[in-house]
């Protein structure tokens, strides 16, 4: 259907709302450019299952995830990946999980959502695996090895005897008046004391640093410096053994990318038809039947626009005893609203929304909907309003078939 009816009926302002509905980058482009369908039946029922099942079970437990298509490729070509990056597919498999379970497994009553659930790959034991070793981006847990864990006591027994030998040079009689201050702390990831730039002599030692105004020197005595080395060279191991637990991680998951791409495909469009869904709940929309007959009967008819508390409820019928219908009335009366009405909700129903009017409302498959609606000029070819009009009305008139819907609003223009 040309954008520009589409632009007309207001269409991209309910793909603005519809959006908001959808929760992953996937799910928010698909509802981007939603497009209304031939398949109306289909994408209408599943819609109104995926209604159902919110109604049944609540919200949908999903939430934004990452674009993991660099992620898959660097296992593909047999990179490790960074605690942060497991954590994303992680994150993958934990919202599956969640989606499976939150699905009730009915093929009766949601045969066409079902697959989509169904289809979702889980694994339960490495998702845990990885949530007990990764504490965060930034942090890996001292359970995720035996060695690193003996590693890490190392570290902390080490660091003590560092800090208890140099609390009792900063705490001595003899070398506590050389001291700027009883305060043992870290330079360039070594232990130092602060020592007063005129006694730098007095402690032998390494010099890591000096204060901003000079007065104070960091030295490493050399009582310690065999420690720091020590500590050094545990710190060392620490991370190549980060690297190795990181890397076996990284196998695990490179052994099911096609596993993950599958589900954040899924994951997608799980997201778009519940954002479908969610939206056509929020302007309590309904079902319509679609009969075959090219009749159109909305009956209480609500634009989806308005505010629900100020909106007019409009009873809307054509194509049963006649096929054309004529709307007049006073100006601000209501003609307009009533022409945009009719036609956003047909393609919302062509695009698999509810539409808010009451039950037993009727709709047509047309296989275009026209419309030549608000006032247009095109300053480009410098044509009136009036020209522009007659353009887009000579255009209708080349392209309209029996089964299509030509919407003209203010046609005493033309008089």
């Amino acid at each position: 259907m040309n954008n520009k009816y589409l632009e007309k009926l207001e269409y991209n302002k309910v793909l603005e709302l519809l959006c908001s509905f959808a929760k992953t980058y996937i799910g928010i482009n698909k509802c981007k450019f939603l497009e209304p369908s031939s398949n109306v039946e289909y994408l209408l029922e599943q819609t109104y299952e995926a209604y159902n099942l919110i109604c049944k079970n609540g919200s949908l437990p999903i939430s934004e995830i990452d674009n993991i298509d660099m992620l898959i490729k660097n296992l593909e070509s047999n990179f490790s990946l960074t605690s942060c990056d497991l954590l994303k597919l992680t994150h993958i498999l934990k919202t599956s999980r969640e989606l499976k379970e939150y699905f009730c497994f009915d093929e009766d009553n949601y045969s066409l959502i079902s697959n989509y659930f169904s289809n979702l790959y889980t694994n339960k034991h490495l998702e845990e695996e990885i949530t007990d070793k990764i504490l965060d981006e930034n942090t890996i847990s001292d359970n995720a090895s035996s060695k690193l864990k003996s590693i890490r006591k190392s570290q902390k027994d080490l660091s003590l005897e560092i800090k208890n030998k140099l609390n009792k040079i900063v705490h001595s009689n003899v070398y506590s008046k050389y001291l700027q201050n009883s305060v043992v702390t870290i330079k360039n990831e070594r232990y130092v004391v602060p020592v007063k730039e005129e006694y730098r002599n007095q402690i032998k030692g390494f010099v890591h640093d000096v204060s901003s105004s000079g007065s104070t020197v960091f030295i490493e005595p050399l009582a310690i410096f065999e420690l720091n080395n020590q500590l050094n060279n545990l710190k060392a191991d620490e991370q190549i053994e980060i690297l190795r637990i990181l890397d076996e991680l990284s196998k695990k998951f490179a052994s099911i990318t096609n596993e993950l791409k599958s589900n954040v495909t899924l994951i997608g469009e799980i997201d778009f038809i519940f954002a479908k869904a969610s939206f056509s709940k929020s302007i309590n929309g309904i079902k319509p039947e679609i009969n075959k007959n090219k009749y159109i009967n909305l009956i209480s008819a609500r634009h989806p626009l308005i505010d629900k508390d100020k909106v007019v409820p409009i009873d809307i019928t054509i194509g049963e005893k006649y096929s054309s219908l004529i709307i007049t009335g006073p100006n601000t009366g209501g003609k307009t609203v009533a022409l945009k009405t009719t036609g956003l909700l047909l393609l919302m129903a062509y695009s698999g929304l509810l539409i808010p009017t009451n039950e037993s409302s009727s709709i047509y498959i047309f296989d275009t909907i026209f419309a030549d609606i608000g006032d247009e000029q095109s300053i480009a070819e410098s044509l009136s309003t009036f020209s522009s009009h007659m353009l887009n009305i000579i255009e209708i008139t080349k392209s309209a078939t029996r089964n299509s819907l030509i919407l003209l609003d203010e046609l005493r223009l033309w008089y």
